[in-house]
């Protein structure tokens, strides 16, 4: 299957100003999560964690639903990082997780040591991640070569009137002020996004790619709550979250070179181009740490939303089945391409529709 990615142009419509990120709540109880406990007849409680990256878009898409679809659904998402969302699936703690990382490596091989079939991780959103800074004094839009942000993720540039950003930015007076780099302390899919990029076009990165890293440099923040919080609270300090919270945090982000050698806006429309023509696996699993499409955003990737292919609780199931099919469906595209998120295309949606039929439960 070709990912064939959708041009959304009409991203650009403001952030809802009630919008709120999701906060980490009280743990589920373990009998309520993939073994069942939801139902009967009243309201149908459901737990997710997992991945701060989507959040802001969690909420609205599942207070929305509550609102106007179904009161008696009540889904709690726990915006508590990639790495622990995956830890409490593979606990069966929660009823589905998200992550912007597919599982892989140790993970997987304890989900296999605990259930009698492999995870299912749906993508049920595309977003991307930005360069944000908190830069007084500067009101010009400013961009980033690659040779440039490799090196400032890297420490070898580490002030902000360094001649490399000088000459990425002619005509801007930058000042004489340290660069404080902030980073994820948690484990988090945004880092693997981030890093797994870093990995492919940095020749001189020293710490991989993963959900978490030994940075070079640099302060950490929990979750793109935190991070965020960072940059706005230092200045001089520059760090990446979603564009998302860019967004909600009204922080200046960067333009960066992509692989061809352009500036693309830091917009949806662009972030899907890194997905057009891909190969999307049987597993969903795909990452395109450098795409190619030459108007291309150079740092996107998928959120997989993963649930267990079995579930006890048959109405707290089709519950769950049902939001995430409202979710991908028209009222919840709109709301994600509000948002500025990556909607996913018709093409890919009709293969995630034949995942969630093919659930067991009751």
């Amino acid at each position: 299957m070709v990912f064939k990615g959708r041009l959304f142009l009409g991203a650009l419509a403001a952030l809802t100003a009630g919008l709120t990120a999701c906060g980490p709540g009280e743990p589920p109880d373990p009998q309520q999560a993939a073994q069942g406990g939801g139902g009967g007849g009243g309201t149908i409680a459901i737990s997710g964690a997992g991945a701060t990256f989507p959040a802001p878009l969690f909420q609205r898409w599942f207070d929305t639903y509550n609102r106007e679809v179904d009161s008696r659904v009540q889904v709690s998402y726990q915006s508590v990082g990639s790495g622990a969302g995956l830890e409490q699936y593979i606990n069966g703690t929660v009823d589905f997780a998200a992550s912007e990382a597919p599982m892989e490596g140790d993970r997987l091989e304890s989900f296999r040591e605990r259930f009698p079939f492999e995870p299912l991780q749906l993508p049920l959103v595309g977003g991307y991640v930005v360069f944000a800074y908190n830069l007084p004094g500067v009101d010009e839009e400013i961009q980033f070569s690659r040779e440039t942000y490799c090196g400032m993720v890297e420490g070898s540039i580490d002030n902000w009137n360094d001649p490399a950003i000088a000459e990425d930015n002619p005509g801007v007076d930058f000042p004489d002020l340290p660069i404080t780099w902030v980073h994820r302390s948690d484990g988090s899919g945004t880092t693997f996004v981030f890093t797994n990029h870093l990995d492919t076009i940095c020749p001189d990165w020293p710490a991989g790619a993963g959900t978490s890293v030994d940075w070079p440099v640099g302060i950490g923040g929990q979750g793109n709550e935190g991070v965020a919080a960072a940059i706005s609270q230092n200045e001089g300090a520059l760090g990446y979250v979603s564009y998302a919270f860019a967004q909600l945090n009204e922080i200046p982000v960067a333009r960066i070179e992509n692989a061809a050698g352009n500036f693309p806006d830091p917009l949806p429309a662009n972030a899907s181009l890194a997905f057009e023509g891909e190969d999307v696996p049987d597993d969903f699993a795909l990452l395109v740490p450098d795409p190619q499409h030459p108007d291309a955003y150079p740092i996107s990737g998928l959120v997989w939303v993963l649930v267990y292919r079995e579930y006890d609780d048959a109405e707290k199931w089709q519950a769950m089945k049902d939001v995430f099919e409202w979710a991908i469906g028209p009222e919840g595209q709109a709301i994600t391409e509000e948002l500025f998120y990556v909607p996913i295309p018709d093409s890919l949606i009709e293969r995630i529709q034949e995942e969630l039929d093919g659930v067991q439960a009751g």
